[in-house]
């Protein structure tokens, strides 16, 4: 055996190292084995139709980790290959490879279980973000121009975390905070009116066919978990600029903008669908910065429900469980947009509607917003990681677990905290 995969195979025997969270209780488990491993994004899928594996990013490849013996098996070796999402319906994780810098993208199959891999379509402009809950389209989006927000910088300069390195100056010469400065960069893309179209690739054919063409910038394409033709999309920029939340159907039909601003400073973004992908659900603040809530919107009835948070316990994603009974949040450090002093926690929450009162309803109010509150429960002590580094929590399938990226050891690892407090000593 080759002495790589004697690592490798050593790397994946090795027990997962797990721990009491001191402050909260929880049992937090560290279920990547090496350093800079990274789970996908909160809204992409990563975990098998049965809920049994979820698949990682590791540095030599894709691998996949048991979720009931948390051990780590190498899927697909290589480097520079892009993990994208697994599928809804197959045993199946999709990645991305190209031969060089401006050759076209290839798009590969794996079969979680035997590693066999296969072609499946080739993206020649653009970038593909998701799949349809039956594996039968895929979702891209394309740019004319792919400058870097950043004048000046390269494709290599972000920093560790994957980030672009913001700068600008006020006019007089001042230079703006990092926050500040991604604003101006922000708007300065959204005002470059770039042509750009949101596409589907057949898995079948290969057939190329655009659901939407804008100069807006569009952003964050994402299919429904069920629903196989239900797309939803963002315009991307200052959030208090645009018109952030769409959905679309793939036929291009069903044009929808899902939450409009009523006043100045509002935003709302960071959508995702529940996994029914009946409601879409997303951070809204009125206005940014003041007064916050995770709101959500059902698809076929239109009714909006909106459940306050805490300024402490904003969070960058919002996630929701399985079976739709809780939501959990990934909190912030003090220079993000809610400014919490003591918000650096993973948040686990009940939501609690607020009921009318003496149980007098007032005519119409079916046709209102519906107010709830969020009952909360740390999960994780984050006060020593760098939020840099997006936790992007998700909930297993079996709602047990919540999987999270976090560097508070130094190191970027993967790691998953149990929902039910552990047992007291």
């Amino acid at each position: 055996m080759a002495a790589s995969l004697l690592v490798a195979s050593a790397a994946a025997a090795d027990p997962a190292a797990q721990w009491v969270d001191s402050l909260t209780g929880h049992k937090v488990i560290r279920i990547s084995r090496e350093a800079d491993s990274a789970s996908l994004y909160f809204h992409q899928n990563s975990y098998t139709p049965q809920g049994d594996k979820m698949v990682i990013s590791v540095p030599g490849g894709i691998s996949v980790i048991d979720l009931k013996s948390w051990e780590v098996t190498p899927l697909v070796k290589g480097k520079g290959l892009i993990l994208l999402f697994t599928g809804r319906k197959t045993r199946t994780a999709y990645y991305q490879t190209r031969a060089g810098e401006g050759k076209p993208w290839s798009i590969h199959a794996a079969d979680i279980d035997t590693g066999k891999t296969r072609k499946i379509a080739e993206i020649k402009e653009g970038f593909i973000g998701s799949i349809n809950a039956d594996e039968t389209l895929l979702l891209g989006q394309w740019a004319e121009t792919d400058k870097p927000l950043q004048p000046g910088a390269k494709p290599g300069d972000n920093n560790k975390f994957g980030q672009a390195q913001y700068a600008a100056n006020w006019p007089d010469g001042r230079p703006m905070t990092y926050a500040d400065a991604k604003e101006v960069r922000l708007n300065d893309r959204l005002e470059a009116k770039v042509p750009m179209e949101i596409f589907t690739i057949d898995v079948k054919t290969g057939a190329r066919k655009v659901v939407t063409a804008s100069t807006d910038w569009l952003n964050h394409i994402q299919f429904s978990p069920t629903d196989p033709q239900q797309i939803m999309y963002c315009h991307e920029g200052p959030w208090h600029k645009v018109d952030r939340i769409w959905t679309i159907r793939a036929d291009g039909t069903g044009k929808r903008l899902v939450h409009t601003r009523t006043m100045n400073m509002e935003i709302a973004g960071h959508e995702f669908f529940s996994p029914d992908g009946k409601t879409i659900w997303y951070d809204l603040q009125t206005p940014r910065g003041e007064v916050f809530w995770l709101a959500g919107y059902d698809l076929e009835t239109g009714k909006r429900r909106w459940y306050n948070v805490e300024r402490n316990e904003w969070s960058v994603h919002f996630n929701q469980s399985p079976d739709h009974k809780l939501f959990s949040g990934d909190g912030g450090d003090s220079e993000m947009v809610a400014h919490a002093p003591d918000g650096k926690y993973l948040y686990l929450f009940t939501p609690k509607a607020i009921p009318d009162v003496a149980g007098i309803h007032a005519p119409g109010a079916e046709n209102l917003i519906s107010p709830g509150t969020l009952d909360s429960e740390k999960l994780v002590d984050m006060r020593k990681h760098d939020y840099r580094l997006e936790p992007n929590m998700t909930f297993t399938p079996d709602g047990k677990w919540i999987v999270f990226r976090a560097n508070f050891e130094g190191a970027n690892h993967i790691y998953a905290v149990e929902v039910v407090k552990a047992p007291a000593k």
